[in-house]
């Protein structure tokens, strides 16, 4: 059994109004936690966001402007991610 990805209600209304390439990257990288977990070290930048034990990031287009994607593991033992935002990198709670 893999990891289950939920997504804040907000970053489900984000998602519509993300550009295509944005949305692609995005559910390739949730399929990636989904099936592996939340360490994706394949990812740009992916890292731990400093001095929270369970947030992570990564960058899922380079550029300008560049889009990220955080999220949280609510619950190591029964394997549940929560992803919090998706958006600019100009616009990320970190």
């Amino acid at each position: 059994m893999g990891w289950q990805v939920f997504f804040k209600k907000h970053v489900v209304k984000q998602l519509d109004k993300l550009p295509r390439r944005v949305l692609f990257a995005t559910r390739a990288l949730v399929y990636e936690i989904e099936k592996l977990g939340p360490l994706r070290h394949g990812w740009k930048n992916f890292g731990k966001l400093k001095g929270k034990s369970n947030l992570y990031h990564c960058h899922i287009k380079q550029g300008k402007p560049t889009y990220v994607v955080c999220w949280e593991v609510k619950d190591k033992k029964i394997q549940i991610i929560e992803v919090y935002y998706v958006g600019t990198h100009e616009k990320a709670p970190y």
